[in-house]
């Protein structure tokens, strides 16, 4: 199983970015899919996640700027981010999970390798 971050980068304040994770998932549709973020001396948290139903979390920090969706016809997971602030700034991470609760690093059964996504002042 191979999880595939992408679309990271460096932008400034305000800017946007989408994050997309290419799943090798044969019942990818089954999967609640979550986006995780590590900054620098910090430990990894959730950021957003969508079931395989299609419901959606986020976090309080990014609720009303980022935006999870998935396509299940190409086992992919976006994460749109809009209005990028530079604690925004980590490695995110995306990860599968057959667990219901999907906020919980524990619950994911499967990671990416993480892109890494730069936000300046």
């Amino acid at each position: 199983v191979q999880l595939q971050a992408s679309g990271g980068g460096l932008v400034q304040a305000g800017d946007s970015l989408r994050l997309s994770c290419a799943a090798s998932l044969r019942t990818f549709s089954s999967y609640n899919m979550g986006w995780f973020r590590q900054a620098p001396g910090k430990e990894r948290e959730f950021v957003a996640a969508i079931s395989w139903g299609g419901m959606t979390y986020y976090t309080d920090t990014v609720k009303g700027r980022f935006t999870i969706s998935r396509d299940n016809a190409k086992n992919t997971v976006y994460l749109q981010m809009n209005s990028l602030k530079p604690e925004d700034t980590a490695v995110y991470y995306c990860a599968a999970s057959r667990h219901p609760n999907i906020r919980l690093i524990r619950e994911y059964n499967y990671w990416g390798q993480g892109t890494l996504v730069t936000v300046s002042s």
